[in-house]
């Protein structure tokens, strides 16, 4: 119906928009491997042309730090609209957050008391960064115990080498990707590289292999293992009285550089043998191990399809296997690279 109101003014009563559009938002971007929640939201809001904090509202969040919390959990009701205008299937969204992981005591804190010593709530690679299509956060940046990127070898950032100010997730009132800083505008990619020793690269990638194993084989629920690595710290002889998750990225590279020159004795001594035997074969081979990926790789799917199991596996499988694996690089030719030290860099 058209209703002449006036001179060449008509007023015409349409069908209602939400009637005539899809329930699913204009742009879906996909998440991509290890991304983190928070991540893929901002990515999300970016590519549908509103800005973090308006987003924040339309999912029913409180801006600014609190929106990361979805990090830790996801709402229900938060879920189910994010499915209904995404299209993203609820198992994929229930299994982006880090609600059941067992390390979530080495999480970086949401919050920062905006000392330059004390920790940020996520770290960042410029590198990594710079080469993403569309750049991301990864959710292995928000472990305290994670210093360096195991692929470009620089050590981690946790704040805008402009300002100095930490990344400020969903408080943004403007349309920015978010790889720009929020405080002052400076592109994260740019900035420079953090120089870590080669030693302590090697015993953060070990670290990180014997975490991601542990987490899959269930070790960590009867070992002492992330008690050991918040106290880092104190086996450095570095701020002996803080927890690692407490400290900001330069200074937690200051204890891994320090444990790197030292015995690995406070990494490997376990009541259960057979795991602190399984740990000092990483630390052996170097860490990031091609095999040990493909063992917790293998683990992980196996886990994600709940797929029944006759009897458990003996429980010296894997560090026979992983034993043969480092006799075969032992009785490989030397070359002089491979002359180093339980620590030092391959």
């Amino acid at each position: 119906m058209t209703i002449v109101d006036g001179p060449g003014i008509a007023i015409g009563i349409g069908v209602r928009y939400r009637d005539v559009v899809s329930d699913r938002w204009p742009a879906i971007v996909a998440p991509q491997h290890d991304e983190l929640l928070s991540s893929w939201l901002r990515r999300l809001a970016y590519a549908n042309g509103v800005a973090p904090r308006a987003f924040a509202r339309v999912l029913g969040l409180d801006p600014g730090m609190r929106a990361a919390s979805v990090d830790l959990r996801l709402p229900a009701d938060v879920a189910r609209l994010l499915h209904a205008h995404t299209g993203l299937s609820l198992r994929k969204l229930s299994a982006m957050p880090m609600t059941s992981s067992p390390l979530k005591p080495l999480l970086l804190p949401l919050r920062s008391d905006g000392r330059r010593g004390s920790s940020t709530w996520l770290q960042f690679c410029p590198r990594c960064l710079a080469d993403d299509a569309q750049p991301y956060f990864r959710r292995r940046w928000r472990f305290a115990t994670q210093v360096s990127c195991l692929i470009h070898g620089c050590g981690l950032r946790d704040r805008c080498p402009s300002c100095a100010n930490r990344i400020a997730a969903f408080d943004q009132d403007e349309l920015v990707p978010q790889h720009f800083c929020d405080i002052c505008g400076f592109d994260l990619r740019r900035a420079s590289n953090v120089a870590v020793r080669a030693p302590a690269r090697r015993l953060d990638r070990c670290i990180n292999d014997i975490c991601r194993l542990e987490a899959i084989t269930g070790s960590l629920t009867t070992s002492s293992l992330v008690q050991r690595l918040l106290d880092m710290p104190a086996s450095a002889g570095v701020y002996p009285t803080l927890n690692l998750v407490g400290l900001s990225t330069a200074a937690r590279i200051r204890c891994m550089e320090r444990l790197a020159e030292q015995p690995v004795n406070w990494l490997t001594t376990e009541d259960d043998a057979v795991v602190a035997h399984r740990r000092r074969l990483i630390l052996a081979a170097g860490g990031h191990a091609p095999l040990i990926a493909h063992i917790v790789t293998t683990l992980e799917r196996r886990a994600q399809r709940h797929l029944p199991t006759s009897r458990p596996p003996p429980a010296a499988e894997l560090p026979a296997v992983l034993g043969a694996y480092l006799r075969i690089r032992e009785a490989a030719p030397a070359s002089p690279r491979r002359n180093r030290g339980p620590v030092g860099d391959k």
